[in-house]
């Protein structure tokens, strides 16, 4: 039912808005204007459970190319760290609610090629946003088509550091069950109440699930078509500052997009429950249509 449903939200980072301050960084669930576009049922959740990037590990400086750090610009001050995807020079997947909270974003930056996000690295590259393209249909309080474009100030640069990650073809058909889903990110390594977001990109992995089994785990209607799950097996899952990331699987020696980070259950991300991804294919031609990606057939 709905009340073993916790967003997998956005870190809140307290920066100014000139400087970003990733020091102060702390978690959305901390904020007044999330929880009331939630829906009633899930206002018992508030109190925080203790969540993070379990069993995971540090990633290489640049085996992610594709993994974006997208920092939101809200009113009131506040401000929400998630993560992203580089889909083409000037285009970055995110999850809707990593730029929405209420009301769109009043400005954000995006940093590619980072490793570690408390140091300038000669490897970054930071844009404003440029526009924020939310889905028409994304209901915040149940977070439904949660998946939202950001187009960037000006074109990145490709380099060892900097790469577009694929998205399906049209024609692929693929539940991509039984594959293994990689999930990478800058979110909470741990279960300590108050714990920050990891300075460094972290990983792990696990099976991707049939939606029938996550739906059976869930106990719950709220798994549908429009998403995809990854297995909770061993505590290791996407947490909180990992929003918007990428669940990714190999395909053809190159990196295949397959899931956005979106919830985890109630219970924790140590819980072992698995956790709710946007189901990438299912918006394909509305990703197209809101940036400059070239559809494969």
């Amino acid at each position: 039912m709905m009340n073993t449903l916790v967003v997998l939200v956005a870190a809140l980072a307290l920066a100014s808005a000139a400087v970003i301050d990733f020091s102060k960084v702390k978690r959305v669930e901390e904020l007044d204007i999330f929880w009331e576009q939630l829906d009633p049922q899930l206002q018992v959740l508030r109190p925080s459970p203790d969540e993070r990037i379990v069993n995971g590990q540090e990633a290489q400086p640049n085996q992610f190319p594709y993994q974006a750090l997208v920092l939101s610009f809200f009113e009131g001050d506040n401000s929400g760290l998630c993560g992203g995807t580089v889909l083409t020079p000037t285009s970055v997947l995110t999850a809707a609610h990593c730029v929405q909270i209420g009301t769109v974003a009043i400005r954000g930056t995006v940093v590619l090629g980072a490793h570690n996000r408390q140091v300038v690295e000669s490897t970054q590259q930071r844009f404003d946003f440029a526009t924020i393209n939310v889905h028409p249909s994304y209901i915040a309080s149940l977070l439904r088509n949660d998946i939202a474009t950001v187009r960037l100030s000006a074109p990145a640069v490709f380099n060892a550091f900097v790469q577009p990650i694929d998205i399906p073809a049209l024609s692929d058909t693929r539940t991509f069950a039984g594959m293994t889903g990689i999930i990478s990110g800058f979110g909470r390594t741990s279960d300590e109440t108050g714990s920050p977001a990891s300075d460094v990109v972290m990983y792990s992995s696990n099976p991707i699930l049939t939606n029938a089994d996550c739906q059976a785990a869930w106990n719950s209607i709220l798994i549908g078509a429009q998403n995809i799950c990854l297995s909770g097996a061993g505590g290791r899952s996407v947490c909180n500052g990992d929003s918007g990331g990428p669940l990714a699987v190999r395909d053809n020696d190159r990196s295949l997009q397959v899931g956005i980070a979106s919830f985890v259950h109630v219970n924790g991300c140590a819980s072992g429950f698995p956790a709710g991804f946007v189901r990438v294919s299912h918006y394909l031609q509305w990703i197209a249509d809101n940036s400059d990606v070239v559809l494969r057939n």
